[in-house]
């Protein structure tokens, strides 16, 4: 049910606790998982129309790997800081990222606040013996309410409540890390409203839309005005961003940059007006774009950018970032070695992954191990056209969990890959997503499914 680790004594008892407590659990019948499902739509634990969520357990994790994770994590968003502070003064890294000439433009609009990224999450493989971050979702992260919203659901089992009161533990609350987050960075760009509102900003319709409604429900129980706008809605009407008749302190900007560009592609938008103006705290800013691309972390782990960097986050970067690079031809090194590099990844491809340098939700990506080498010759070439890295895959762990069959009839313990996907808050991790999948992809929009998160105290 979870991953052991060395000092995880008190995670293995944990998992034998949850595992014979569920097994002898007579009320484990559909009428149990169909209320689960429903109750999952009724609060929007969905992804479109479907619901996410269907492990019987939370994923259990050590408090020390907790840490161990945390800490690589943070000290890596200060490192995505250097790599957008070198892109914005030096061209040449500023080409790597394939960051286009709208996007620049943006990035170099000052925030009006310190850190680069307010809210941001990076995803990770677990393995046995460590952990790789594959992406920085740098500017628009998704699934920061799963953890409210399933603690509300599954906590409530009688088995989980005996659990919580059987195990030391820790329950991540990344929502209300969200609010603090986005209050901190209003008043560091100088915002004085003791109340400030704070408009939740994407397009309508979007798959994620049933988690604005959760988060600003959130924020108006905090005392916040909250609300939902498409991009489309905003004006910029006498120095102040509106929705309609409601004025915006905070924009919480869950539309993603390029996506946005794409509709309006010159300066004369109302929030670009805004933004530009310092008439309004954006979270987070354009200025997250630049390591948003896949390509930063080819900044990361090549060694001709080490120092930018600091002995701890080379350090870092070293044992958990993956070998990346833009995918081009020419020269490059490779586990010390200087190779070609389409020559390495034609002949080695089992190795290797090639992804889109800015898309989202699995979109575009190959995996070597998973085609034909004629598809993956296919690949390189049209890769070779566009914008697109390719990186070493990262070696990951899979557990048993149970879950509830597709058909709401009976439990079946299922091999799954399980991802966790920290979130950061102003660089201070705060809980994290995690994915279940039987496939290789573990995006939600892929198929994957959440369980909620639970630190378990160790010995």
């Amino acid at each position: 049910m979870s991953i052991s680790h060395p000092d995880s004594n008190s995670l293995d008892a944990a998992v034998a606790w949850l595992r014979e407590r569920i097994a002898r659990d007579g009320t484990m019948r559909p009428e149990l998982f169909q209320r689960l499902q429903r109750e999952q739509q009724a609060r929007g634990l969905v992804h479109g129309a479907r619901p996410i969520c269907s492990s019987l357990v939370p994923y259990l994790m050590s408090r020390a790997r907790y840490a161990e994770i945390s800490r690589a994590a943070e000290t890596l968003a200060f490192a995505f800081e250097r790599v957008a502070r070198a892109a914005l003064e030096d061209d040449a890294v500023l080409r790597l990222l394939g960051v286009t000439e709208m996007e620049a433009k943006m990035a170099r609009i000052n925030p009006g606040y310190e850190r680069l990224c307010v809210t941001s999450r990076l995803d990770a493989y677990l393995a046995d013996d460590g952990f790789k971050f594959l992406e920085y979702n740098a500017e628009s992260p998704a699934g920061i309410a799963d953890q409210k919203l399933l603690a509300e659901i599954f906590f409530e089992l009688p088995y989980m409540r005996e659990f919580l009161g059987e195990f030391p533990h820790a329950l991540p609350q990344p929502h209300v890390r969200l609010l603090d987050a986005l209050i901190a960075a209003y008043k560091d760009w100088g915002g004085t409203e003791e109340r400030p509102s704070i408009g939740i900003i994407d397009w309508r319709g979007v798959s994620t839309e049933s988690e604005f409604h959760v988060l600003a429900a959130y924020f108006k129980s905090q005392g916040f005005a909250s609300f939902i706008a498409d991009p489309d809605e905003l004006e910029y009407v006498s120095g102040r961003l509106m929705a309609g008749k409601r004025a915006i302190d905070i924009l919480y900007k869950r539309v993603i940059i390029h996506e946005f560009l794409a509709k309006h592609d010159d300066d004369t938008h109302p929030l670009v007006r805004a933004y530009r103006d310092g008439r309004v705290c954006m979270v987070n800013s354009f200025r997250t774009k630049l390591v948003h691309k896949k390509a930063s972390f080819a900044v990361l782990s090549d060694e001709r950018f080490a120092h930018l960097f600091t002995d701890e986050q080379r350090d870092i970067i070293r044992h958990h970032i993956p070998w990346t690079r833009v995918l081009q031809t020419g020269d490059t090194t490779f586990e010390n070695e200087k190779r070609d590099l389409i020559e390495l990844i034609t002949n080695e491809q089992s190795r290797f992954v090639i992804k889109p340098n800015d898309d989202y939700g699995g979109e575009g990506v190959c995996l070597g191990g998973e085609v034909s080498p004629a598809e993956w010759k296919q690949k390189i070439a049209a890769g070779l056209g566009e914008l697109f890295v390719v990186q070493e895959r990262a070696p990951v762990t899979h557990v048993r969990l149970p879950l509830f069959t597709s058909d709401l009839q009976s439990i079946e313990e299922t091999n799954l890959t399980v991802d966790f996907d920290p979130f950061l808050f102003n660089n201070k991790v705060e809980g994290g997503m995690v994915r279940l999948t039987t496939s290789t992809l573990s995006n939600v929009s892929a198929g994957a499914n959440v369980a909620a998160l639970v630190v378990v105290d160790n010995g």
